[in-house]
């Protein structure tokens, strides 16, 4: 049987949800404290969803797992809720703003027993797959060092739309919001780091925000003692610019870009020819920007097999603690003013 879905939050990424979710999984119900996204929600899914104002009116027995897209400084109340009520739970990125909070959730739901998932999509960019097996196997050799960049446009629009965007308690700040994705996969691929120097500023005084927009760290793997760099901006003129992470090792060289970590832009390793790679799914399109890659569907599909299967999690909460404590550490040692 398809697992039940409790869809928490219909905004922009909600939506995107709501279609995997009725494509992979059973749409049950949808919780949306807008009254306005709440009827449009009803348009869409008309009378085969429940649809609620908060979580407190809802019979949790009738669903199986809570999906929850609500803005970034409520997914651990909202996550919390969830699995205390006895539900699995698919949690967007970050998967919480503090460390301390995304331990507790895993805690709760080891205790009672219920599965964390958190959403990871770029792992499943055609690029990153290939690059994650390349040094699975050992083909760079040794790894020297790595730069890892993002340059995006977040222009003022896109804070002056969002009642949440750019708030110190419910964005918590670009890394969080932009570039989780990016320091999720510098870890997935290079292993655990440490941060050894970060410097975090706002060049942009024209966005009316809490946050950063700008900043800079030096990483060392903690369990290899090589080092690379992590330049982050939202200040990229009028688009995004680019996505990368370059790796640098005895027997080859990889870079990762395009716009999303989804292109293959340079590759020279010792025995291999360049690889003709899938195209992949397109990024998300929210009209006056672009996000991340589309692959939520291959979120669902995991989620679908390990509660139906009982396969193992691709993107677990666990994997989502590392991003976050890397995430806090940088912001702590660059004096960020949270």
């Amino acid at each position: 049987m398809k697992p039940r879905i409790l869809l928490v939050g219909y905004g922009r990424i909600g939506r995107r949800h709501a279609e995997h979710i009725t494509t992979y999984a059973s749409l049950k119900g949808i919780v949306e404290t807008d009254l306005i996204k709440l009827k449009e929600a009803k348009k869409v899914y008309g009378d085969n969803v429940q649809y609620f104002t908060s979580l407190g009116e809802i019979s949790i027995s009738n669903f199986d797992v809570a999906a929850i897209c609500t803005p970034n400084g409520n997914h651990f109340e909202s996550a919390k809720i969830c699995i205390e009520s006895g539900l699995h739970v698919l949690v967007e990125k970050p998967i919480t703003l503090k460390v301390k909070e995304a331990i507790q959730l895993l805690s709760t739901a080891e205790k009672l027993n219920k599965r964390v998932f958190a959403v990871k999509q770029n792992r499943f960019n055609p690029p990153v797959e290939y690059v994650k097996n390349l040094l699975h196997d050992g083909a760079l050799g040794k790894v020297y060092s790595f730069q890892l960049n993002c340059f995006w446009n977040r222009n003022e629009d896109y804070y002056l739309n969002s009642d949440w965007k750019g708030t110190m308690n419910n964005d918590g700040g670009v890394l969080y919001t932009q570039f989780s994705h990016f320091v999720d996969l510098l870890i997935w691929l290079l292993g655990d780091m440490k941060v050894e120097a970060a410097y975090i500023s706002r060049e942009n005084s024209g966005r009316k925000i809490e946050i950063e927009d700008s900043g800079i760290a030096i990483y060392k793997s903690e369990e290899n003692s090589f080092r690379g760099t992590l330049n982050y901006t939202i200040n990229s003129f009028r688009k995004n610019m680019e996505g990368s992470l370059t790796i640098f090792g005895e027997r080859g060289t990889v870079k990762i870009g395009g716009q999303y970590l989804n292109e293959l832009e340079y590759f020279e390793v010792e025995g291999y020819d360049t690889p003709s790679l899938a195209k992949g799914n397109s990024a998300n399109n929210y009209g006056s920007y672009t996000g991340s890659m589309s692959n939520h569907d291959k979120v669902y599909e995991n989620l679908v097999d390990v509660l139906v299967n009982d396969a193992s999690i691709k993107t677990s909460g666990i994997e989502a603690v590392k991003s976050v404590t890397l995430i806090q550490e940088t912001y702590e040692k660059g004096g960020y003013w949270n």
